[in-house]
């Protein structure tokens, strides 16, 4: 999503979510493509299934050592009840769990040696390998009708030029050959990706590079990597979030899918923002590209500027069957958008579309973790915002919706520093064909993090049915500061 975040700590947690660090994205593609879903499955019995990070959880009194945790769908959705935890401790999974490593703070699903279960790719980005400091893992964990179970390590192939194997992952078929690829990136430029038919002895289908101009002055590499097939070709097409080269600004590209694969002939620049997500919001077809930028440090101080900029905006660029066309923006200021933007909201910090109503045109869901709702020195509590598709476009005007831990219904109460929004996740959890929404809270509790449950009624989200998954029910240790729920897998 995100998705989407670089790691995350009590005293970084505010400079990360305003774009300073790398956020996951949450988006997936709907639209016309070959292969790649909008849930995972990991255990094949029809109900999607989400994963969430718990990056600086501590494993067998190793701090940061970090998790992850599967929540499998059913007809009442998801709880702390049916779920794996996994850690580089688990029986089968690759590595040993050690300080620092940061296990499962970016993952990515999709079903790379096509046995019908979705597998699940995550980065260990801090593992130190062969005393390769930093040098990174990413481990390919095996779904299966019991779950996800097992792992194999997927090598860094150039371990010199780079580190931070792993630091984003997106899965897609971008090949259109009916096997999901996996692209990997680091603190390099080049985005690696390994072909379908991945298997558990770590061969693949081939590998190759493609390399966007996204290199930065500071933390090199792509900031996030987002799949879907915005040109409607039936080939996964790639979003690179990154920093341009001349300038040191963030900027991002559009990276098109081909019968061999990505290629840079056709790419196109896009808007500013560092968190996308992809899916038809119009249903024309084509996926569109949603892209969250949640804070623009050269504008802010600036009396002239408005809040509206300052506080955050989503830019959606709408697929065609070029690529990327036209781009409209979309702030807590727009029509009867909820909210009004102020300083420091960071809306669009984190974007996820589904179809909530089942009416063909998918949804979005915003966060803005930075939210302050009443009392003002109660900060950072966070909010979310549902804006719902429609021929136009993501429709403004009508249908807004807009959840806080104070919304009645929901679980929990308004806290300083919760930031509730910090991750946003629409899937199907409960196999209705209608996408429900999962929230992160990765500063609740004094960072343990708990994530948010509010199902589809089939036409809106509800509280209906709210539940909160804990730290401790999810299974992750409470010692130090978790932080559950700040990605999810994308």
């Amino acid at each position: 999503m995100a998705k989407h975040r670089h790691l995350l700590t009590a005293t970084a947690v505010a400079a990360a979510l305003t774009g300073a660090l790398a956020v996951t994205a949450t988006g997936t593609a709907t639209a016309g493509d070959s292969v790649h879903h909008h849930e995972a499955d990991f255990n094949g019995d029809g109900y999607g299934d989400v994963a969430f990070s718990a990056g600086d959880a501590t494993v067998a009194g190793y701090k940061e050592a970090g998790s992850i945790v599967a929540l499998y769908g059913s007809p009442t959705g998801v709880s702390g009840t049916k779920r794996a935890t996994l850690t580089q401790n688990s029986p089968g999974v690759p590595g040993g769990a050690e300080k620092g490593d940061h296990f499962g703070w970016m993952s990515a699903y999709g079903d790379f040696n096509k046995d019908g279960f979705d597998d699940l790719a995550v980065s260990a980005s801090f593992e130190d390998i062969d005393g390769d400091t930093d040098g990174g893992m990413v481990t390919i964990l095996w779904g299966s009708a019991g779950g996800l179970t097992g792992g194999t390590t997927l090598p860094d192939p150039a371990v010199s030029s780079h580190d931070r194997w792993g630091k984003t992952l997106a899965a897609g078929d971008f090949d259109g050959d009916g096997v999901e690829d996996l692209a990997v990136g680091s603190t390099g430029a080049a985005v690696y990706v390994y072909k379908g038919g991945i298997t558990k002895s770590g061969t693949s289908g081939g590998r190759y590079t493609v390399k966007p101009n996204v290199i930065a002055a500071s933390d090199a590499g792509p900031l996030n990597l987002t799949a879907g097939d915005v040109n409607g070709d039936k080939k996964t097409d790639l979003i690179v979030n990154g920093y341009e080269t001349s300038s040191g600004w963030n900027t991002n590209y559009y990276v098109p899918g081909s019968a061999s694969g990505l290629t840079m002939s056709g790419a196109k620049q896009l808007k500013r923002g560092v968190i996308t997500g992809i899916g038809d919001v119009n249903g024309d077809g084509y996926a569109d590209i949603v892209t969250g930028q949640d804070f623009d440090p050269s504008k802010d101080g600036s009396p002239s500027v408005p809040e509206s900029v300052v506080g955050g905006q989503v830019h959606i660029t709408y697929g065609s069957a070029t690529g990327p066309a036209d781009t409209t923006n979309v702030t807590q200021d727009s029509g009867n958008v909820p909210g009004g933007s102020e300083r420091g909201d960071w809306f669009g910090g984190e974007v996820s579309l589904g179809d909530i109503n089942g009416d063909g045109y998918q949804d979005l869901v915003v966060g803005a973790a930075g939210e302050n709702l009443g009392d003002p020195s109660v900060v950072d509590t966070g909010a979310v915002t549902v804006l719902y598709g429609s021929p136009n476009g993501i429709d403004t005007l009508s249908g807004t919706q807009f959840f806080a831990q104070s919304t009645a219904g929901v679980p929990g109460d308004d806290e300083a520093y919760d930031y509730f929004g910090s991750e946003v996740k629409l899937t199907d959890v409960t196999g209705d064909g209608k996408s429900d929404l999962t929230i992160g809270a990765l500063g609740e509790n004094d960072f343990n993090g708990s994530l948010t449950y509010l199902p589809s009624n089939g036409t809106k989200i509800t509280t209906t049915g709210a539940r909160s998954i804990s730290t401790t029910a999810a299974g992750v240790s409470t010692d130090g500061y978790p932080e559950f729920g700040a990605n999810a897998a994308n």
